[in-house]
């Protein structure tokens, strides 16, 4: 990755590489940024040391991790919309000593992005490695706050190469990014693969299912990558809503999986084939694929992409053919590790397979299909949220006794959090106190859906909360 904007501007000067909408620098000026930006440098970045950055999707967010990767640093993308408690997590789990945003929204920013420019260009050769860490991703994990997963320039390029031949990627193929680029798909599928393939990327703002289509039209990208939610957003626009999509070859979905019927009626609606996958952070991206050329599986997530190795674990540690059991996974691509945190990766990786935490099942054919969760993941239109980083947030207002968070259906985002609550004897409370405590702890997106004061939780035989009987629990009379 550190040697690609060399590449590019040696092989094509003058070709396009990316965009936004207020910028859109060629090969060669992207070069040249990538070079300027080594004033990380100048703040003591070096090999082995972590840049953290803090920028909402623009070029900007591309040009910081090709700088500190040429010098070989390794980047930590944080999502601009978390708290101050819970960026500072993150930047100090990862060991970040430099911080790259926008200084007038973020507190934690020590290097503004309107800097990156202000180095001088130098043509000294990159220092990264293929075995130096490239990316720490962090992602929804076993404990209250969400875990670091630590991927180096080897896994990176493993994925990269698997993407590219698995969607037939090449240098005629324009992709826009409308996912965030805090998450492995964005990152690899919506910027890394296309510029590697000899193609170019546009970068979006923030996804409106009502401009989405203009901006198609005007872009004419070969394909995007998006979560369930954003085509469920698409296939509900009114009637009178009739895009030209005849630029795009393919489009993606991952992140959750994607019911049959929804597929169908997007294809049917637009005209334009859906290739779902499946993959996890710890595997930097996707193990499984609908194939391109070959049948697609509505309902499945398709089949091992070449280069892994995806198979059916029982408990017991045993590899079976008939399952369901856990999805695990061996291949190249299987993350280094999470950040000190030594115990939670031991768990993870046993023998070089990754324990996924889902629950599957091969079909006769060998397309791999998604029954449950083991880990008690709410998956928010795509974005993976932990109960309890909920619960203890919850747990912490004084008349709260006990609670439950756990996901409910939802048309559009497939999943949101409700949080069932009891409160301590004598201590009062109302709903939007409740909902106020979170506010102030928890990024949006986490926040409740819904907060059902009741007078107990169910428990099982064993004295545990009963979540399975809270997720078929109706909404209480108001």
């Amino acid at each position: 990755m550190a040697d690609l904007p060399e590449a590019r501007a040696l092989r094509n000067p003058s070709g396009g590489c990316l965009a936004d909408d207020r910028e859109s620098p060629g090969n060669s000026a992207f070069r040249d940024r990538v070079r300027a930006a080594a004033v990380l440098r100048s703040r003591g970045i070096g090999a082995g040391d972590v840049v953290a950055v803090i920028l909402a999707n623009r070029v900007d967010l591309v040009v910081t991790p090709f700088a500190a990767w040429r010098l070989g640093a390794a980047v930590i993308p944080v999502i601009p919309a978390l708290t101050e408690s819970e960026i500072g997590h993150q930047i100090i789990g990862s060991g970040a000593s430099v911080v790259v945003g926008d200084a007038s929204v973020s507190p934690a920013v020590t290097l503004d992005a309107a800097d990156l420019a202000s180095g001088t260009a130098g043509a000294d050769e990159p220092a990264a490695r293929p075995d130096g860490l490239a990316l720490i991703i962090y992602a929804s994990g076993t404990t209250d706050r969400p875990k670091g997963v630590m991927l180096d320039h080897a896994n990176v390029a493993a994925m990269r190469r698997m993407i590219i031949d698995g969607i037939g990627l090449d240098e005629t193929d324009h992709s826009l990014l409308i996912l965030p680029m805090f998450h492995v798909n964005g990152i690899v599928v919506g910027i890394l693969s296309p510029l590697l393939a000899g193609g170019q990327a546009t970068i979006s703002g923030r996804f409106r299912a009502d401009t989405f289509f203009p901006e198609v039209e005007r872009v004419r990208p070969t394909y995007f990558s998006a979560v369930p939610a954003a085509y469920a957003m698409l296939v509900a626009l009114p009637a009178g809503v009739g895009p030209d999509t005849s630029s795009l070859r393919r489009v993606i979905c991952g992140a959750a999986p994607m019911p049959a019927e929804l597929i169908a009626r997007f294809e049917q609606r637009y005209d334009v084939p859906i290739i779902e996958g499946y993959g996890l952070s710890e595997g930097m991206c996707a193990s499984t694929l609908n194939p391109v050329d070959g049948p697609r599986r509505p309902g499945t997530v398709g089949l091992p992409i070449p280069g892994q190795q995806v198979a059916l674990m029982s408990s017991d540690g045993r590899l079976v053919t008939d399952g369901p059991d856990e999805v695990v996974v061996r291949g190249p691509n299987v993350m280094r590790g999470n950040p000190n945190r030594p115990g939670e990766t031991a768990r993870t990786i046993v023998d070089d397979w990754s324990h996924t935490g889902d629950v599957g099942r091969f079909d006769k054919d060998g397309y791999l299909a998604l029954v449950d969760r083991i880990k008690d993941m709410i998956i928010r239109g795509g974005e993976n949220l932990y109960p309890e980083e909920i619960e203890n947030t919850l747990h912490c207002h004084p008349a709260v006794v006990e609670l439950a968070d756990v996901g409910a259906p939802d048309p559009v985002l497939g999943e949101v959090p409700v949080v069932h609550v009891a409160l301590d004897p004598g201590a009062t409370a109302t709903v939007e106190e409740l909902l106020e405590h979170c506010r102030g702890l928890l990024a949006r997106i986490k926040l409740p859906t819904r907060i059902d004061i009741i007078d107990a939780l169910p428990k099982n035989a064993v004295g545990k909360i009963d979540k399975l009987a809270l997720r078929g629990a109706p909404e209480p009379a108001r």
